[in-house]
């Protein structure tokens, strides 16, 4: 059989501080759950906030930085990978499903306590980086992208948000 793609990106907020823990072995554990949202019309025209609810985990130096620095509310990107288990629940003899996000890759959003606006980015591998890493988050200042974009005659009206 071929390989497959499983990669899953999200931008959104923690919906209740994250639960750590720490398995038998040291490694340290943290769950917690996320919310997207997503913008529709409506029948009548009116636009309606969808809310999607996701659960993530994260391990090691990536759950260090969730234990560290997450809590409700805080908005994130994160990259991942899409696992679903399955179970006979004793009860009901039914088939359970539970399906959660294995988070590869975090970046932190928004602003920091007395600090600049940008992002920090965590990922399994342990890799980490700090500022202006071309992803969310990010801010400059509108000087520095006038003269940037100088030559250009782009202007803030160019800019969609």
């Amino acid at each position: 059989m071929a390989k497959g793609t499983n990669k899953a990106i999200l931008l959104g907020n923690v919906g209740k501080d994250p639960e750590i823990r720490s398995t038998a072995s040291g490694m340290i554990v943290a769950s917690f759950s996320f919310a997207t949202a997503d913008r529709q019309k409506d029948g009548s025209g009116n636009w309606t906030d969808k809310t999607e609810w996701h659960n993530l985990v994260a391990f090691n130096r990536t759950a260090e930085v969730v234990r560290d620095y997450v809590k409700k509310g805080t908005q994130l990107f994160i990259e991942g990978k899409i696992q679903t288990r399955s179970w006979d629940d004793k009860e009901s003899a039914q088939k359970k499903y539970r399906t959660k996000i294995l988070i590869n890759e975090l970046t932190l959003l928004g602003g920091r306590q007395g600090g600049e606006n940008s992002g920090s980015s965590y990922g399994s591998s342990g890799n980490h980086s700090r500022g202006n890493t071309g992803g969310f988050g990010q801010s400059r200042s509108a000087a520095s992208e006038e003269y940037t974009y100088a030559d250009q005659g782009i202007t803030d009206d160019d800019i969609p948000f």
